[in-house]
């Protein structure tokens, strides 16, 4: 089978927004008991961010060079986080409802961006119609084959008996689809269905693989890419996906498998193990540049060339701590991960809050509100870096699609070339502290300037590069 993903992710630059937390606007009058915006976050509490906030903060997200949005989910929930879904067919009034989502993607089409919401197909809530209705009339619901039952009755909030039904990882609050049913194979392939024609561009699939069943996510792909055959489908996989990456499910996954090398390269000398192992992420094993250029060199071919092309590159998410809590405040460890994310094949994407610096540990921690009223406690430094290169990948051809050629990777410094037609990058990056040369040769000779410094450089065939300690060199034409 040829694979094809679509063509606009390969020049996407996404921003991962959790809600709740990123900014409350003055819209939204509803004299609820929400916590004090900036409070520590907890599991069960609302700050109250909405969707006419984001619009409000559209101009900060676009100075980013970002041109995609992926939200955490959007529709009506008994959740912060919004992962127990009551209403699949109607977003949440806190976040402005359906008139909000709408005023969003226009405000983000206008601008040229993408908008890619979070899809929770494999589990529902206890708030979900379709459950309180088989809490209501047990055995005599008309949904009882909505769901995995055992036993009667049921319990969803008696810990004192076993639930009788299954839910996600024993979460009775997450009761998990049956779908097996055919009436919910339906239902879910037209949620689906309706927000494509909605109009956003793509769906982030939470747990999918707990569906266990190519045949649905087929479907599911069918019915979403007739309507707009440049959706993007990505599925949250942590580990091997090349089940569900051969053209006929999902377009690419979120990438874990850059993550990880990613902290184990750049903040081998800073690494919270302790904090990588009481969230999403796990142990990770430092490493040197070569174990480095290895695994990535590895990532690269793991699919085809087309997937690798589309995979969503994330250096944290609302399921991991931040990346600069885990280096424990390593700042040159975060710009020097950001450097490589964004000259790496695939789509970057930044987690809302990561281009100021905002910290956070494990769950819930890592979801804290985006301090908009405190612009002093903004690292300006990481901004500023971010967007110089996200000004150079989307200039450069060759960073957003070209090649991955390692040329050099020994001890703790690592070059490689990115190549698109013709066109070259090198991109030099040092992790240790001091400045160092790397001798190059078999170089694309031409003119070229580093994004980072704004010095130009003449690159012959052979070439001696100086590389700052804790630093990098990102060399493109014609910047």
């Amino acid at each position: 089978m040829s694979i094809r993903t679509p063509d606009w992710v390969k020049d996407a630059v996404f921003y991962q927004i959790f809600p709740d937390r990123f900014a409350r606007s003055g819209r939204q009058n509803l004299n609820l008991h929400l916590q004090d915006w900036g409070a520590p976050p907890t599991l069960h509490d609302y700050m109250g961010g909405d969707l006419w906030g984001v619009i409000e903060r559209l101009d900060h997200i676009q100075s980013l060079g970002i041109n995609a949005l992926y939200f955490c989910p959007v529709f009506q929930s008994a959740s912060n986080h919004r992962y127990h879904t009551h209403d699949y067919f109607k977003v949440d009034p806190m976040l402005g409802g359906d008139e909000a989502l709408r005023s969003l993607i226009d405000a983000a089409h206008a601008r040229g961006m993408k908008v890619v919401l979070d899809g929770v197909f494999n589990h529902a809530s206890r708030g979900f119609f379709q459950f309180n209705d088989l809490l209501e009339q047990g055995e005599h619901s008309a949904y009882r084959d909505w769901f995995h039952v055992s036993a009667w009755p049921l319990f969803p909030y008696e810990h004192q008996h076993p639930a009788n039904y299954e839910a996600w990882w024993g979460n009775r609050a997450l009761p998990k689809f049956n779908t097996d049913d055919r009436s919910v194979r339906e239902f879910l392939w037209s949620v689906a269905e309706y927000w494509m024609r909605w109009g956003i561009d793509g769906w982030r699939l939470d747990v999918p693989n707990e569906i266990n069943d190519d045949s649905f996510w087929q479907e599911f792909r069918r019915r979403v890419k007739a309507i707009n055959p440049e959706a993007y489908i990505v599925g949250e996989i942590w580990g091997d996906a090349q089940r569900w990456l051969g053209g006929d499910q999902f377009d690419a996954v979120m990438n874990y498998n850059f993550t990880r090398p990613c902290l184990a390269y750049f903040g081998a000398q800073t690494l919270d193990n302790a904090m990588n192992e009481a969230s999403g992420t796990g142990y990770v094993s430092p490493m040197d540049a070569a174990a480095f250029a290895g695994r990535m060199s590895e990532v690269t071919r793991m699919y085809d060339s087309e997937v690798v092309q589309a995979q969503l590159n994330l250096l944290d998410s609302h399921d991991t701590a931040r990346f600069l809590s885990v280096v424990s405040g390593d700042v040159s460890a975060l710009t020097l991960a950001t450097t490589f994310q964004m000259t790496y094949v695939g789509a970057p994407s930044v987690y809302y809050g990561d281009e100021i610096g905002l910290a956070g540990g494990p769950d819930p921690d890592c979801r804290r509100a985006f301090p908009w009223s405190e612009p002093q406690t903004w690292n300006r430094e990481i901004m500023h870096h971010l967007q110089m290169l996200t000004a150079a990948r989307h200039h450069s051809k060759a960073l957003r699609r070209g090649s991955f050629d390692v040329l050099h990777a020994e001890g703790e410094l690592l070059a490689y070339r990115r190549e698109c037609g013709g066109e070259c990058a090198y991109v030099l990056l040092n992790t240790g502290q001091q400045a160092s040369d790397i001798a190059l040769d078999n170089l694309a000779a031409g003119q070229y300037r580093d994004a980072l410094s704004g010095r130009s450089y003449g690159v012959g065939q052979q070439q001696r590069f100086s590389v700052p300690g804790r630093g990098a060199l990102v060399l493109v034409q014609g910047l």
